[in-house]
């Protein structure tokens, strides 16, 4: 598969696959394709691997498309401004956030990575879910904004806001905890948790988590509709 990525800030991808090769997607995210692309939905590996897919906010079924009669053109877009990331998961496992699967090569495996509880009384119990990504070929992630690279050692640990969270090498240990201080919680505008990533291994943060995308929003939507 040959593939360029093009368009700013609203990417896309447009991918090149040879004949009876297999990419999948998300439901929506294809754009254009060539006449030679026959589609196809289904769960993608049964009720356990769909049930992955609806924990990290994913649909619950995936669009395959199959090049046949030649070569194949298709093209997929992302659904907010940001950044489209390529990602080679065979020399690398790669754990992400729920819902930053774009695409991939049908060869690349989607699980859990990490599932921890949060607050299961008063804070409602918000869960804290990642994908994990392994297998063969190239899996597409749709980011938030632009993305920044740290590079973690043996131990280094890093807290960071939890919707800056991009994605990392399948070696990066990830944790959360509350934030401490009741007036941080309630006055410090970063929510109830940060999340701590531990090295070794490389890390990739967004810089505008959809939750602050969001925020920025909702003031000038209610001037408008209140007027």
């Amino acid at each position: 598969m040959r593939y360029t990525i093009q368009g700013n800030p609203f990417p896309v991808v447009i991918c090149e696959i040879l004949n009876r090769e297999q990419v999948v997607c998300q439901p929506g995210a294809m754009l254009w394709m060539s006449r030679t692309m026959r589609m196809g939905t289904d769960t993608g590996g049964g009720i356990g691997k769909m049930f992955s897919r609806a924990l990290s906010q994913e649909s619950l079924f995936q669009n395959t498309y199959t090049a046949e009669g030649g070569e194949g053109t298709i093209a997929f877009g992302m659904r907010l401004p940001g950044t489209i990331i390529p990602l080679d998961v065979e020399r690398q496992p790669i754990i992400a956030q729920k819902g930053a699967f774009l695409a991939a090569e049908k060869t690349v495996n989607m699980d859990i990575a990490f599932q921890k509880k949060l607050g299961a009384g008063f804070f409602g119990g918000e869960g804290f879910l990642l994908q994990r990504f392994s297998g063969f070929g190239t899996v597409f992630l749709e980011i938030e904004g632009s993305i920044v690279q740290q590079n973690l050692k043996a131990g280094e640990q890093l807290l960071i806001d939890t919707g800056a969270f991009a994605f990392a090498e399948a070696s990066v240990s990830v944790d959360v905890e509350m934030v401490k201080g009741v007036g941080n919680i309630l006055a410090g505008g970063e929510g109830l948790f940060h999340t701590i990533v531990s090295g070794p291994g490389k890390l990739w943060l967004q810089t505008l988590p959809l939750k602050t995308f969001i925020q920025s929003i909702v003031p000038s939507l209610r001037q408008f509709f209140q007027r």
